[in-house]
Formats: C-alpha cells, sequence, structure tokens
C-alpha cells in the first residue's frame, strides 16, 4: 500500500524537462525535502542549471541571496550568481545583463513587493526576464514578495480578517510576467481571504490567486497551473459575477459579489487559467 501511494505521489509530480513560472506563497522548505526548490532547479536545467538569484525584495538582500545560493549550490547548479540589484542603474550594468541573458533560471526572494518592483520595473535587466519567460527560454521563481509581483496589478499591502471592503487592500503594480492574475501570498497561513477577494472586486477582469506557504502554484507556457507544496491554492474566479455593489458603497462598507467562483487546489490538483477551469487527475503529467 505504502509503495502504490509513494507512486502515485511520484505521477502527480510535474514534469522537469520545460521552463515554467513557480509562483510560491513563502517559507518554503528549505532544509528537508526541498520539493519546491528542487523542481525550480529541475525546471531550470538540473545540473546543467544558470541560475541567478535576485534578492532585491529584501531587506537583507546579501544574507538571503547567500541562503539560497547555498541550497542550489549543494543541488549540484553548474553556475549561481547573484545578482544584488539595490539601485535602478543597476539594471543597465553589462554584466547584469549578460547574466539575464544567458542563465536558465531567475528566482526572486521575498521581502518587500514595492522594492522589488522601484528596483526592476521598466529596466532593460525585468524587460530582458520578461521576454524570455514569454519565449519559454527562462524559468522564473518568486517567493513571497517574489510572488506578488507576478500580475500587472499586485497587492502591495492591507489588512486581514475582516469582511471584504476597499479600504483592507492596497493595490500598486506589478512585474507583469503573468497579467492575468492578481496575487496573495501567505494565504491563509494570515487570513487573507477577504483581502483577495477585495483586490478582485476592484479589478473583476482578473483571477485571484492565493497560495499558502510551502505551497507552489507550477504554470506552464499553455496556461496550466499545478500545485506542489503542503497547503492549497485558493482561484477565485469573478468571470460570471452577476452583481457587486463595489462603486456604490464607501472605502470601509463591506463588498458583496453575486456568483463569484471559487476553488481551492490541493496537491497535484491542476487548473487552466485562460480556459478558467479545473482538469480532471486523467490530466496529471507523469
Amino acid at each position: 500500500m505504502a509503495q502504490l501511494e509513494a507512486q502515485l505521489l511520484e505521477m502527480r509530480k510535474p514534469q522537469s524537462t520545460t521552463t515554467a513560472v513557480l509562483i510560491i506563497g513563502g517559507a518554503e522548505d528549505k532544509v528537508h525535502g526541498r520539493e519546491i526548490l528542487q523542481t525550480f532547479f529541475n525546471r531550470a536545467g538540473g545540473q546543467n542549471a544558470h541560475i541567478a538569484i535576485i534578492p532585491s525584495a529584501s531587506r537583507e538582500p546579501a544574507i538571503i541571496g547567500n541562503r539560497y545560493m547555498s541550497i542550489f549550490e549543494e543541488m549540484g547548479a553548474k553556475q549561481i550568481e547573484l545578482l544584488d540589484i539595490r539601485e535602478r542603474q543597476q539594471c543597465e550594468d553589462l554584466n547584469v545583463q549578460k547574466c539575464l541573458e544567458t542563465c536558465t533560471g531567475v528566482f526572486w526572494t521575498g521581502g518587500d513587493q514595492l522594492r522589488l518592483c522601484g528596483v526592476l520595473a521598466d529596466t532593460p535587466a525585468m524587460e530582458t526576464i520578461r521576454q524570455r519567460v514569454q519565449c519559454n527560454e527562462l524559468t522564473l521563481a518568486g517567493t513571497s514578495a517574489g510572488a506578488a509581483v507576478m500580475g500587472h496589478y499586485m497587492i502591495a499591502g492591507g489588512g486581514s480578517g475582516e469582511s471584504p471592503n476597499r479600504s483592507l487592500v492596497d493595490l500598486g503594480t506589478g512585474l507583469g510576467i503573468i497579467p492575468e492574475l492578481i496575487v496573495d501570498q501567505h494565504f491563509q497561513n494570515r487570513n487573507r481571504m477577504a483581502r483577495l477577494i477585495s483586490a478582485i472586486a476592484c479589478y473583476p477582469d482578473r483571477l485571484g490567486i492565493g497560495i499558502d506557504e510551502d505551497t507552489c502554484a507550477l504554470i506552464e507556457s499553455d496556461g496550466t497551473l499545478q500545485v506542489m507544496g503542503k497547503g492549497t491554492v485558493t482561484v477565485i474566479d469573478p468571470g460570471e459575477v452577476t452583481h457587486t455593489n463595489y462603486s456604490e458603497v464607501t472605502a470601509t462598507e463591506p463588498l458583496s459579489l453575486h456568483n463569484l467562483r471559487l476553488h481551492i487546489l490541493g496537491y497535484g490538483d491542476r487548473y487552466h487559467l485562460y480556459k478558467r477551469k479545473v482538469l480532471s487527475t486523467s490530466h496529471l503529467q507523469k
């Protein structure tokens, strides 16, 4: 029985042969199985990987950057570079540009998403990353703050534990890797359901993705999302909302949204971002 369960678990793991975008809810396992980080490493080329770590979101970029460097060194990456970018001018540095043009994986650490966007947005470095991801030449991962910036709009801050209302969430402009999404992280761990619903009420043409800690939404180039890790990925789809009072209430009054669709996805579950539907288990990759 245990052997069968192990085989089924292995079958449900994402394939490790093509590039992908990994959106990680934060606090991913860095010590034991390291499944999420190992998957990033595999998708970036395994032992042939050339990984660029960008810790710009962190208050202590050198410390957090070196921690990830040690992890990927232990995994056996061919080359690892720490791009300690703290000022926008550094994004025009020829060595930075060369690294981003040749690396096989980029990893954005946690910290402050506003700091990360302030450094990278509308720079040659960011344009290179975006173009290479779109051309399936680069595997990109972002954890915590590095996850929050993945959409065109991002959650920059806010509260938790209240009824949805406009004052509950601070919104900004993200880095637009997957523009259709609004991502929230540390999701169930910090009771952020109302915050994400409030963000989606503001931008009902987007799809809300809430990712728990030590959990990853791995997104393939065709728009397929697959869940990895210990928690869940929450999908909030406003595509069929029939009514909202968003424009009628004050910033602190509760929001109402009718016919909002909600999916809670666990390990191995898959969802198509563009078709906006859950895929059956028969579609799980082997």
